[in-house]
C-alpha cells in the first residue's frame, strides 16, 4: 500500500520556514565577540531539525549543506571559536541559500548548485581556520591537556552509546540507520546490533522495532554534540552515552566479537528464516551508509510533492487551543438555542411571544459571538511581518554605510491573515525609503548635532476598531522645496501651482516621482511609493505622511482588521441600498443650500466650515431614478480617501451594521467605484462602495479640485 506523502511534505516545508526564521532572528541577536550559548543552541536546534527532516525525505543536498552550518554553530557554542561579524554574515548568507534550496525542493525546481557549492566551501574554509575562535591558544598549551580527567580523556577518544529505541519508533517515521549516518559524519563508527528481543515468526510484527544497538564512536566532539543527533527522537528511546577511554576502547574491541556472536545464535535458533537478517547485517557493518540509502531510495525516492502555492499564500494557520475551545463552546451554545427555538414550531400561541423574543435575542447574541470568534481564528500577530526587518535594516545599512537602530513595538498586535500578507511588501518599501532617503550619513548627522546612529521605529497598535502601523525615522525629513521642484521637472504639477505642505508631502506617492540623484539597486527609478499607496487603498486603508524638515518623518497606515467583514453605513439612493465603509466616513449632515456653489458651472461645492468639498450626486453616478434631487431633501455623507474629501449626496441613512463582503469581480465582473456586495437580513443585495475609486473616477476625471483652485476661480 503506497502512502501519500504530500501532506507530510507540506508540514515539513512549513516547519522549515519557521526554523529558518528562528535561525535568522537568532543570528541577528548574536553580539560580536559574545557567545550566547542559549541563543546558539536555539539556532542549532532549528538547523538540526531541518537537516533531520530533509534527510528523511531524501533531500541529501539540503541535509549536507545544513550539516556544515551545524558544525560551525557547534564550534561557537563549545567556545572553540568566538562569534564574529564575519561568521554571522556567512551564516546569514547560508540561511538565505538554505531557504532558496528548500523553496526549489518545494516547487520541484533545480537547486543552484554553483551557489550552494561556493557557500559550502566558504563554510569549510572558516571551519578549518580556528584563529578567530581561540583554537591557537588551546594549541599553544598542550601541557594543560596532559593531566586530563576521565571525562576529558573520554571526549578526546570518543563515546560508547547504548541505543534502544521504543517498539513504536518505526511508526513515527524514524529510522535508526539515518541516525547512524549522522554519527558517521562525526567520526569513526562501529555498530553492534542486539537481537535478543527478536520474537518467533508467529509473534513478529513488521511495524514494531525489536532491535537495540551498542555504538562505538571514535571522535573529538563533545557529549552534547553526540546527544544532539538523538534529540529529535528524545522520549522515543532509551539511550546512555559514556566516555570511551583507552582501556574501554581495548575492552570494547575484545568484547565486540563475542557479544555479536552471542546474540547471533539466539536469533538463529529462534527465527532462522524469518528474522529480518539483512537489516541486522547492514547495521552491524561499519561500512558507509551510501549503499543502504541507495537501496532505500527506489521506495521513497520521490514521494508525492507538495503542491506549489501562489507566492505569499500560506497553506495553513496555527491557531491557539484557547480559540478552538471558545469556538466549540459557542457552537454548543448555538445548538442549545436552536433546540429551544425548535419547540415553537409545533404549537405556538401568543402567550409564548416573550419566550420567542428571548430565544431570538439569544440566537442573535450567539451568532455575533460565533462570528467574532471565527474571525479571531484568521487573526495573526503582525510580528510575522515585522520579523523580516532586522535583517533588512542590517543588510541595507551596511550597504549604504549608515548606522541604524531598528526599534519594533506592538508586534503582538493581531490582524487578518489576508491583510497581513498584503501589507508586507508596502512595509518593505517604506522602511527602505526611510533608510535610503530619510536617514543621513553618520558624518552628516554629527555635523547636525545628531547621534551617529539613526533610529527607525516600526510600531503597530489598535485604534477605533482599526490597526495603525507607523514607520518613524529621525532623519532629514522631507525637503518640500526640492520635492516641489522635482514634481515640476517631472511634469506632475505646474510651476505656478500653490500647494499646502500636506499636498507637497503626498507628491512622493505620484507614479514616477523620485528625488534620488543616482539610480541604484535600492532606489531612484520612481517606483515603490505609488505602489504602496495603491496597495493600501486596495486593502480599504489610508496612508498619511507627517514630516518636519531636519527632524524626521512619520508615515502612518490605517487599515481595517479584516477584509471579510466591515462596519458599514447603509444609505438609500432611489430604490437601491448601498453600503459605505465606516472607515471612510468623516461625518453625515443636513445640507444648507446657501452653502452650495458651482465651480465652472458643472461641479457642486459645499462649504464645510473652512473648506469647500466637491459634492457627488450618487443617483447620477449610478444612473438611478429618484424623487430626491434637491439638496434640502437629502443628506450629505462626507467621506475621505487618499487625503481628499468629498460629499456623497444620498436620499437617506438606513443604519449601521457589520456586513460580509462578497467579491463582485469573482462572481460577476469588476465594477468601478464598487468594491463588492453583501446580502442584507431581508435577503436583498446591497452594493459596497469603493470610496477611493469613486473619488478617482468621478472627481479627478472632471479636473483636480483643491481649495486653492476655488480661490483662483
Amino acid at each position: 500500500m503506497s502512502m501519500d506523502m504530500s501532506e507530510f511534505l507540506e508540514v515539513f516545508f512549513e516547519e522549515c520556514s519557521e526554523g529558518l526564521d528562528v535561525m535568522e532572528t537568532g543570528l541577528l541577536n548574536l553580539g560580536n565577540g559574545e557567545v550566547d550559548v542559549e541563543e546558539i543552541n536555539t539556532i542549532f536546534r532549528a538547523a538540526h531539525s531541518i537537516k533531520g527532516g530533509s534527510a528523511t525525505f531524501d533531500m541529501h543536498e539540503i541535509a549536507g549543506f545544513t550539516h556544515v552550518m551545524e558544525t560551525l554553530l557547534d564550534q561557537m557554542r563549545s567556545r572553540e571559536r568566538e562569534v564574529t561579524t564575519a561568521a554571522v554574515d556567512l551564516l546569514l548568507e547560508s540561511v538565505d541559500c538554505l531557504r532558496e534550496m528548500i523553496d526549489a525542493a518545494r516547487d520541484e525546481e533545480p537547486i543552484d548548485e554553483k551557489r550552494v557549492d561556493d557557500l559550502k566551501k566558504r563554510l569549510e574554509v572558516m571551519l578549518e581556520n580556528k584563529e578567530e575562535g581561540g583554537g591557537a591558544d588551546a594549541a599553544s598549551e598542550p601541557e594543560a591537556e596532559a593531566p586530563a580527567t576521565e571525562s576529558a580523556e573520554g571526549a578526546k577518544k570518543g563515546w560508547v552509546i547504548d541505543f534502544y529505541p521504543q517498539p513504536d519508533i518505526l511508526k513515527t517515521g524514524n529510522e535508526p540507520y539515518r541516525l547512524f549516518d549522522e554519527l558517521r559524519q562525526l567520526g569513526e563508527l562501529n555498530v553492534v546490533c542486539n537481537l535478543n528481543k527478536v520474537p518467533n515468526f508467529k509473534d513478529f510484527d513488521p511495524e514494531q522495532n525489536y532491535l537495540g544497538w551498542r555504538l562505538q564512536l571514535i571522535t573529538t566532539v563533545n557529549e552534547q554534540r553526540v546527544r544532539d543527533v538523538f534529540s529529535w527522537i528524545e522520549g522515543d528511546c532509551d539511550i546512555s552515552i559514556t566516555p570511551l577511554t583507552d582501556e574501554a576502547a581495548a575492552s570494547e574491541s575484545k568484547a565486540s566479537a563475542p557479544a555479536e556472536a552471542e546474540a547471533a545464535p539466539t536469533a538463529q535458533a529462534e527465527a532462522k528464516a524469518e528474522t529480518p537478517a539483512p537489516q541486522a547485517a547492514a547495521a552491524e557493518k561499519p561500512a558507509p551508509a551510501a549503499p543502504t540509502a541507495e537501496a532505500e531510495k527506489p521506495a521513497a525516492k520521490k514521494p508525492a510533492k507538495a503542491k506549489k502555492k501562489p507566492s505569499g499564500e500560506s497553506g495553513s494557520i496555527r491557531v491557539s487551543i484557547e480559540k478552538i475551545d471558545s469556538l466549540i463552546n459557542l457552537v454548543g451554545e448555538l445548538i442549545i438555542t436552536q433546540s429551544m427555538l425548535s419547540q415553537f414550531t409545533d404549537e405556538f400561541d401568543m402567550s409564548q411571544i416573550e419566550s420567542l423574543r428571548d430565544g431570538l435575542s439569544q440566537l442573535t447574541r450567539n451568532s455575533r459571538e460565533l462570528q467574532e470568534t471565527a474571525m479571531q481564528i484568521r487573526m495573526l500577530p503582525i510580528s510575522s511581518s515585522f520579523n523580516r526587518f532586522p535583517r533588512l535594516v542590517r543588510d541595507m545599512s551596511s550597504k549604504l554605510g549608515k548606522k541604524v537602530e531598528l526599534v519594533i513595538s506592538g508586534e503582538s498586535t493581531e490582524l487578518d491573515k489576508t491583510v497581513l500578507e498584503k501589507i508586507a511588501d508596502p512595509l518593505v518599501h517604506l522602511v527602505r525609503n526611510s533608510l535610503d532617503h530619510g536617514l543621513e550619513m553618520p558624518e552628516k548627522r554629527r555635523e547636525l548635532g545628531k547621534p551617529e546612529t539613526g533610529t527607525i521605529e516600526l510600531k503597530a497598535y489598535h485604534e477605533g476598531g482599526n490597526i495603525v502601523i507607523e514607520v518613524v525615522d529621525d532623519g532629514a525629513g522631507i525637503n518640500k522645496e526640492r520635492v516641489f521642484q522635482k514634481a515640476v521637472e517631472n511634469g506632475i504639477i505646474a510651476p505656478d501651482e500653490k500647494l499646502t505642505d500636506e499636498e507637497i508631502n503626498n507628491l512622493i506617492f505620484e507614479p514616477g516621482f523620485s528625488t534620488a540623484e543616482v539610480v541604484s539597486d535600492i532606489s531612484g527609478r520612481g517606483v515603490g511609493m505609488d505602489v504602496v499607496r495603491r496597495n493600501i487603498n486596495e486593502l480599504g486603508g489610508q496612508i498619511y505622511i507627517i514630516s518636519e524638515e531636519g527632524k524626521g518623518s512619520t508615515i502612518s497606515i490605517r487599515l481595517p482588521l479584516t477584509l471579510a467583514i466591515i462596519d458599514g453605513q447603509l444609505v438609500k439612493v432611489g430604490t437601491e441600498t448601498y453600503v459605505i465603509p465606516m472607515l471612510s466616513i468623516d461625518e453625515s449632515l443636513q445640507i444648507n443650500p446657501k452653502l452650495i456653489k458651482k465651480y465652472k458651472g458643472k461641479i457642486d461645492l459645499y462649504k464645510l466650515r473652512d473648506e469647500y468639498i466637491p459634492v457627488l450626486r450618487l443617483h447620477k453616478i449610478f444612473g438611478l431614478q429618484t424623487d430626491v434631487t434637491n439638496f434640502e431633501d437629502g443628506l450629505l455623507v462626507v467621506v475621505e480617501a487618499e487625503r481628499k474629501r468629498v460629499g456623497l449626496f444620498v436620499d437617506e441613512l438606513q443604519g449601521q451594521q457589520q456586513v460580509v463582503i462578497k467579491s463582485l469581480e469573482k462572481n460577476f465582473r469588476k465594477v468601478d467605484a464598487l468594491s463588492g456586495a453583501t446580502i442584507l437580513g431581508d435577503g436583498t443585495v446591497a452594493l459596497i462602495m469603493d470610496v477611493a475609486s469613486l473619488i478617482r473616477q468621478h472627481l479627478l476625471s472632471q479636473g483636480k479640485i483643491t481649495n486653492t483652485s476655488l480661490e483662483a476661480a
